[in-house]
């Protein structure tokens, strides 16, 4: 039961580079309760309320507390600490100290000595990094603890870890000096390009202010040699109860849970003469500031555009209502740059223009671009045109009126589903109020509010909130790019007189275009279900279509409106040569990003605006497929999809040639990134030359042909008799046979028998030591890795997974807490039944360079020791109780139950394995680990691949 995550590239750019669209804003806005205010009470200068239903209070010591009852999900409570001290608090010799407390809260408390609290909460089934965890920024330090509520010894004893993260931390000496490396090796994993422009920058954007110089990291020197008694002075210090809040929502006990609140932290010190918190902020300094960095390590030219303003806090109805208007405005100026982005050669690789919140006290208006390889002046015109298009003609009617209906829509989904709510979601909106005074409404009041409020808003409001934050004096200009672009980046007077240029264009009004055809040009001729099965161990239906699709119908009732579609075919890229691999793996992407029947990509995102509804297709190595979601309002648009992906694809030119564009520029320094490198050595290594594993080449990429892509695609969707469709969610079986029946039955029938082939692509048998010498930063990077044949079954999978489990345990004990040698480490595991039996095992870490091969020795010890001996009983115990929780958790999510059934009929297993997993997880011992870990971890089969800094030249 394992699922592959695919990596994502990340612009160095800040948070404010992505628009933000109206489920994300009104998701943020939290909480539950019964004020329903009527539009004619609604002012604007009204406070917005709290939420009422939450349980809150102030002990006489100033500790605080928020608690609410909230069942989803089931049998689990989520508690945070906030504490209002971060690195900002730091004087020049504490620099780190705040952060380092924080490690030091999982290092020894009164209840917990050393690393008690870890290992009893593993015991427990909770998972460290994961569930149980902390962070430190400039302004706070936050600890979360999610845990089962119902094991009242364990609610006692999370309730005590919270009393002693507030104010019982031992923080010995020898604990605080084992703890120095493992804070080291987090700052200088930290460590490279991103982090050696943001020193060069952070003065800039924060003009000057204390916190450019109080990065929670700390510095080198704070960190490997402050005396203990200076952390010791800075908790007694700060972690004091007015400062602090506890925030506890979950399936429990309001008034009992309020009681042992009270009884465990109404003890808590206070000082006679605390010391002030000082507030500080970013100020303002009515003036442009220009900047230019680069590293030799950036892959690419990034320009910002940051005008700054006073922060605009959220506090009453009429700021409320200010802050939709900002995000309209986002929302409308962002689906135009998408517009441009998808032109035949697009000006720039990626565009951004935001209003939002900085830090500091400052919001600000983000232009944010990423430039294709010598085209900085393009990309900075294209994306300041469309500002000044929009500053001289404003948004159009039906843009506004699009977008308007989408926040509608938005606001009545999340309305829909306020009963299912997680509690992770009011946890953060109490901290917020908490830390920052935000609003925390309930479910009832955000919904009220922001239906009356939207048809309020016109027009020529948001466009002038819009013009209000671009202005022309706070303004910083940014730059960077790569080393060896310095000379040919330009300067200030360069880039005003760029920005002048814009501004006296003669720019043309937007144009809405929007299509008025339906999404497909005829509607299908209806089939029929041909017979229908009862799989009635896990409450799913298995039907045949008249054309030969296979559907699975899993109705349930976790949310009030949510279905999920997956669907697949055997066969996908195998079938197709080598010299056409990548025109093949690449069709479906380009069909997706290219509209579909009658409407282009354009006009498709503006006819599914307001609409809960995505379907996407897929060309993987061995299946071709769809997935997708939609509410019920929806299923009717999402069927059409459906069927239109199948009968009506379409691959327009201007999307092929901009993504080929964009892929092309993107390619251009690449060489330049360490990590790249490491990654195309490693994969040329295990796969040579294989195109089909290895990272493609720019002549590659210029090498996919467009009229074959979209033939290929209509191969593999040619006929549909092959199809298996798995639907879970919230639907009736009367309310989806109409649209199976119109849409999926009618598809078309080759009645072909197609299977995926076997290509014959592996690892090599042996194992080998490879190292990639790249990068300025004097830090190693470990990965290793077990590859061979693997004996595919279900007691095989579990046992692999349990090894996967006890060894990261071990390897996170001995490197991080024994040796201090890392921050992060574990084992992963995979496996695939098709083609053939196949396995991976890896281990990987970042150490410092004197470290690596001690490091790497000792992770050898640990697989040897498992080999030898088996995993200790307690760390076996600890991977059987994580299963067991988790799997309370996943057997109430729809995506848990569509992953599970349609992998299931994917590799031809038992969809009820899962009722049988408990059974068979108790059956793992020591000895079918130990076998497992004989058989598979093999010395001889044991890979190593290793990046180090490049050598330097005397």
């Amino acid at each position: 039961m394992r699922f592959l995550k695919p990596l994502a590239v990340a612009f160095l750019l800040p948070a404010t580079f992505a628009s933000v669209d109206a489920s994300t804003y009104v998701s943020t806005l939290s909480s539950e309760a019964k004020i329903v205010l009527a539009q004619d009470t609604l002012k604007w200068d009204q406070k917005l309320p709290f939420d009422q239903n939450v349980t809150v209070g102030q002990l006489k010591n100033g500790f605080k507390y928020y608690i609410l009852k909230n069942s989803e999900p089931e049998k689990r409570v989520t508690m945070y600490l906030g504490v209002k001290v971060g690195s900002i608090l730091e004087t020049e010799e504490e620099r780190g100290l705040a952060h380092f407390l924080e490690h030091m809260n999982f290092n020894g408390l009164k209840h917990f000595p050393k690393n008690d609290l870890v290992n009893y909460l593993q015991k427990a089934g909770v998972r460290f990094g994961s569930d149980l965890n902390a962070y430190t920024s400039f302004e706070e330090t936050i600890y979360q603890l999610p845990i089962p509520s119902d094991d009242p010894e364990l609610l006692k004893n999370g309730l005590q870890v919270m009393r002693d993260w507030a104010q019982d931390a031992l923080l010995t000496t020898e604990e605080i000096n084992k703890e120095r490396g493992i804070i080291m090796e987090e700052m200088r994993g930290g460590r490279g390009a991103s982090q050696r422009m943001q020193e060069q920058f952070l003065p800039v954007l924060l003009n000057g202010s204390l916190y450019a110089e109080r990065l929670p990291i700390g510095t080198e020197n704070v960190v490997m040699n402050f005396d203990p008694k200076l952390i010791r002075d800075f908790h007694a210090r700060w972690y004091r109860p007015d400062l602090q809040s506890i925030i506890i929502v979950g399936d429990i006990d309001t008034e009992a849970m309020e009681k042992e609140v009270i009884r465990l932290f109404s003890d808590m010190k206070t000082h006679e003469n605390p010391a002030k918190r000082t507030e500080h902020s970013v100020p303002l300094l009515n003036k442009n500031q220009f900047l230019v960095v680069t590293d030799p390590e950036m892959p690419s030219t990034v320009g910002q555009i940051i005008v700054k303003h006073p922060e605009e806090k959220v506090s009453t109805v009429g700021d409320y209502r200010t802050s939709l208007m900002k995000s309209l405005f986002n929302n409308m100026i962002g689906a135009r740059l998408r517009e441009i982005a998808q032109q035949p050669n697009p000006p720039f690789l990626q565009s951004g223009i935001s209003i939002s919140s900085l830090f500091g006290g400052l919001d600000n208006l983000s232009i944010s671009f990423a430039a294709k390889p010598g085209m900085f002046e393009e990309g900075l015109k294209a994306t300041m045109r469309e500002l000044e298009r929009f500053q001289q003609y404003g948004f159009t009617e039906t843009e506004f009126k699009r977008t308007l209906a989408a926040f509608e829509k938005s606001n009545e989904a999340s309305y829909k589903e306020r009963d299912k709510k997680k509690s992770d979601a009011y946890v953060k909106a109490y901290l917020q109020h908490f830390l920052n005074d935000a609003p925390a409404l309930s479910n009832e009041d955000r919904y009220q509010i922001t239906k009356q409020l939207l048809p309020t808003l016109t027009l020529k409001e948001v466009e002038a909130v819009g013009r209000r934050f671009y202005g022309d004096t706070n303004r910083d200009v940014i730059i960077m790019g790569p080393e060896k672009d310095k000379a040919s980046l330009p300067q200030e007077a360069q880039v005003t007189a760029w920005l002048n240029e814009v501004k006296q264009e003669q720019l043309t009004a937007y144009e809405d275009k929007v299509s008025e055809l339906p999404l497909l040009a005829k509607q299908p001729v209806k089939g029929s279900i041909k017979t229908t099965k009862e799989i009635a161990e896990i409450q799913t239906k298995e039907l045949i279509l008249s054309n030969g699709i296979k559907v699975l119908l899993k109705p349930t009732t976790f949310k009030n409106d949510q279905i999920l579609i997956s669907a697949f075919s055997p066969g996908g890229t195998s079938l197709y040569s080598d010299a056409e691999y990548l025109t093949a793996s690449n069709a479906a992407a380009f069909v997706n990003g290219s509209g579909l029947g009658q409407l282009n990509s354009v006009e498709l995102r503006k006819y599914l605006t307001g609409k809960n509804v995505n379907v996407s297709p897929y060309l993987s190595e061995r299946s071709e497929g769809l997935s997708g979601s939609s509410d019920k309002e929806g299923l009717k648009t999402a069927f059409e999809m459906i069927y239109g992906y199948f009968t009506a694809p379409r691959l327009d030119d201007d999307i092929f040639q901009s993504g080929i564009a964009r892929t092309l520029s993107s390619m251009e320094n690449r060489e330049d990134d360490p990590n790249f490198v490491f990654s195309d050595v490693k994969t040329k290594a295990l796969y040579k030359d294989n195109v089909r594993r290895t990272i493609p080449t720019a002549e590659q990429i210029k090498g996919i042909n467009q009229k074959r892509a979209l033939e290929i695609y209509k191969e593999r969707f040619a006929d549909a008799s092959d199809f298996t469709f798995t639907i879970v969610g919230s639907f009736t079986e009367d309310e989806i046979k109409p649209y199976l029946e119109t849409y999926l039955a009618s598809l078309p029938n080759l009645g072909r028998k197609e299977q995926a082939k076997d290509l014959g692509i592996v690892e090599p048998a042996k194992g080998i030591e490879k190292i990639v010498r790249k990068g300025k930063e004097a830090k190693a990077q470990v990965q290793m890795s077990y590859y061979g044949d693997y004996d595919y079954s279900e007691k095989e999978n579990l046992n692999l997974d349990a090894l996967e489990g006890v060894l990261s345990i071990r390897l996170l004990e001995r490197l991080r807490e024994e040796e201090s040698g890392v921050y992060g480490t574990g084992a992963s595991a995979s496996s695939s039944k098709y083609p053939r039996g196949r396995y991976s095992f890896n281990i990987g870490f970042g150490t410092s360079v004197d470290k690596y091969e001690s490091l790497m020795n000792s992770a050898v010890d640990e697989v040897n020791k498992v080999k030898a001996n088996g995993p200790s009983q307690i760390d076996l115990d600890k991977f059987v109780i994580e299963q067991k929780r988790q799997l309370e958790l996943q057997l109430r999510e729809n995506g848990f139950w569509l992953g599970q059934i349609s992998g299931a009929y994917q590799l031809q297993e038992d969809p009820t394995y899962v009722l049988r997993y408990l059974d068979e997880l108790n059956k793992v011992s020591i000895q079918s680990v130990k076998e497992v870990a004989n058989k598979y971890l093999k010395s001889d089969r044991l890979f190593k691949f290793i990046l180090l800094p490049e050598e330097q030249s005397k």
